[in-house]
């Protein structure tokens, strides 16, 4: 309990939050990693998962592949990819990259292309029989509808390239890794237990902001398609659960003709 309080109080001297290694500069570099792997990621991932849901074809490769790259070690590949490239520290940034957006393709491939094959396709078909090509369906119909599970998936991709580019300070570069290997070199547990709060409080802060977006950039018909279908399909799912027979309100005739008293 100790540490934890030592921990706080490392977080509010000032002293830690200026300089060119402060707490400020360090969280700066940590997204600034964090936003070159997401988008990196997205350029590959986005529109292979957007074809792969509107056509259906490499579905089950996309499958294959993103359980492959949930599985690499990501200490060990950046390793790899360090040694072998022999970019020195000054290029360090290149594995770092890579690495952390391998593990960000994963979230937004599946999000891509679940999204896009979750739209209803009478919706498609609709929009087909306007005249509109496939891509224009694509970006003018399925995207929009899709947008909820696409943002679902950068969510996810941010928070765990946030929680992994702490081993970018592993090849010497900055980032809030930084307090946690330097730290660990000279024994001093609080700063690494203050840098770990900060990269905490950071993917909590992310998340935030996202969920935030979400709920404001969602279109409203777009919110409103989505409630509708949900409203129609527990409609019919309340509608096959109901019992067999008679649904109205108006008593069984034949039981009213029994209880009735007989007319003399």
């Amino acid at each position: 309990m100790n540490q934890v309080v030592d921990a706080f109080a490392w977080l509010a001297d000032p002293v830690n939050w200026s300089g060119s290694g402060g707490i400020g500069v360090r969280i700066l570099e940590h997204l600034w990693y964090t936003l070159l792997a997401v988008v990196l990621a997205a350029v590959i991932a986005v529109p292979a998962g957007l074809f792969i849901g509107h056509t259906g074809k490499g579905r089950g490769i996309a499958i294959g592949l993103t359980g492959a790259l949930r599985a690499l070690p990501s200490l060990g590949l950046l390793t790899f990819l360090a040694v072998i490239m022999g970019l020195g520290i000054n290029l360090a940034i290149v594995p770092s990259t890579i690495v952390l957006a391998i593990l960000a393709i994963p979230p937004l491939l599946a999000a891509s292309y679940s999204g896009v094959e979750a739209v209803d396709g009478d919706v498609v078909d609709g929009a087909r029989a306007t005249g509109l090509t496939e891509w224009q369906i694509v970006f003018r119909a399925e995207v929009p509808l899709a947008g909820p599970l696409l943002i679902g998936g950068l969510r996810s991709a941010m928070l765990q390239v946030i929680a992994t580019a702490t081993l970018s300070a592993y090849l010497g570069l900055g980032g809030l890794g930084r307090f946690i290997f330097d730290g660990q070199a000279i024994r001093d547990y609080t700063q690494m237990l203050g840098g770990a709060i900060v990269v905490i409080a950071l993917a909590l802060a992310i998340d935030g902001i996202i969920l935030l977006a979400k709920k404001l950039l969602l279109p409203p018909g777009v919110a409103i398609a989505l409630g509708t279908a949900s409203t129609v399909e527990n409609g019919n799912k309340n509608a096959d659960t109901a019992a067999p027979g008679n649904t109205d309100d108006r008593p069984d005739e034949g039981a009213a003709l029994t209880a009735a008293p007989s007319a003399d």
